[in-house]
């Protein structure tokens, strides 16, 4: 297990448009009996209710929404390009049945019962705050339906959670 130190939030550094959208995180959810994990590339950082916070968004359809839905902790991870093919096996395969931690090559560990990649360089663990499911009726610009809500993501709709960062740790 590699060791963790606690990170000041304000003292992070990093371009969240590169980090979430190109280089991805993986969001980690459940308890030491059962929990799953899934990259993302849909989110942010910022300031909400005069807390810090993150936001990701699950679609309905997602395994992992059960665990992030039945909980109110969970983490976001970053790692370095050695692990773009974990990252890759996390995006495109269910955890539904199998330990996807283990899959991937990854270890989870456990820190105030969250469940977060032992290999991951940089990792913020949240309070659930918000769970709020997006409404294709809210768009305000035509085609986001038609471009990410069509074919066989019809009404697969996302979920944006808000999550309170409670914790950032860094090895």
């Amino acid at each position: 297990m590699h060791t963790f130190q606690p990170f000041s939030i304000e003292d992070v550094e990093f371009n969240p448009f590169t980090k979430i959208g190109k280089e991805w995180a993986l969001v980690s959810a459940g308890s030491k009996t059962k929990s799953n994990c899934m990259t993302v590339s849909w989110g942010g950082l910022g300031v909400m209710w005069r807390k810090n916070c993150v936001f990701i968004f699950i679609r309905d359809s997602r395994y992992t929404k059960q665990f992030l839905d039945a909980g109110d902790l969970f983490s976001v991870s970053f790692f370095d390009k050695s692990y773009r093919d974990a990252l890759n096996y996390c995006g495109s395969h269910t955890g539904e049945g199998i330990n996807k931690f283990e899959e991937a090559g990854l270890t989870a560990a456990y820190r105030h019962s969250i469940p977060y990649p032992d290999e991951a360089n940089f990792v913020l663990l949240c309070k659930k705050l918000a769970a709020i499911p997006m409404d294709e009726s809210t768009f305000t610009e035509k085609g986001l339906k038609e471009k990410f809500y069509s074919g066989d993501e019809e009404g697969n709709i996302h979920t944006m959670y808000v999550g309170e960062i409670i914790e950032s740790m860094a090895r």
